[in-house]
């Protein structure tokens, strides 16, 4: 069995971006896209959600889980005119490099958004703490742009499918990574 965390991004005192028009926010999104998740993963797989104290500890209490690997969600945002697919890994993990290319697969594959690739990071980058410090692989989800509406509204059109293209990765994943 293959341990996946799975981090919602940010916390519901600080929710993250936000779409203004549908009054969205980046948690309260995923924290209902991580409940589906958790119901649709099969296989091999165990998922466990997490949620963030503080950003300066989550890497050591996704450290202290002992996962296989970890997939933080989140949303990207900008200027409410971008759009597309993006997953972040640290630029020195093969293997969440791996584990981000077949997450982006997944992901655009189903959104059919702009696949804006997999993106390294490195420590000083935003969410290059989280990627580097942890143990296991981990990558950093942002399937499309919360603050343009578009964007949101093909997420949210097949809320079901997303949930699903996500549980699939996972599933791959788990197949890939090596005990």
């Amino acid at each position: 069995m293959k341990l996946c965390a799975l981090v919602i991004g940010h916390k519901k005192a600080s929710p993250g971006a936000h779409n203004s028009e549908h009054d969205v926010h980046e948690f309260n999104f995923n924290e209902k896209l991580s409940c589906l998740i958790e119901q649709k993963v099969g296989g091999d797989v165990f998922l466990q959600r997490v949620y963030r104290r503080t950003y300066r500890t989550l890497p050591d209490d996704l450290n202290l889980l002992d996962p296989d690997f970890i997939v933080s969600l989140h949303c990207n945002a900008y200027n409410k005119r971008t759009s597309g697919t993006e997953v972040l890994y640290h630029h020195t993990s093969e293997a969440g490099q791996s584990v981000a290319r077949i997450l982006q697969g997944h992901l655009v594959d189903h959104l059919g958004l702009r696949d804006r690739g997999i993106k390294p990071k490195t420590t000083e980058d935003r969410g290059g703490y989280l990627l580097r410090y942890t143990d296991a692989p981990c990558v950093i989800s942002e399937p499309f742009f919360i603050d343009k509406n578009g964007d949101l509204e093909r997420a949210q059109e097949d809320f079901q499918g997303l949930a699903g293209a996500y549980a699939g990765a996972i599933e791959d994943i788990a197949e890939l990574v090596v005990d």
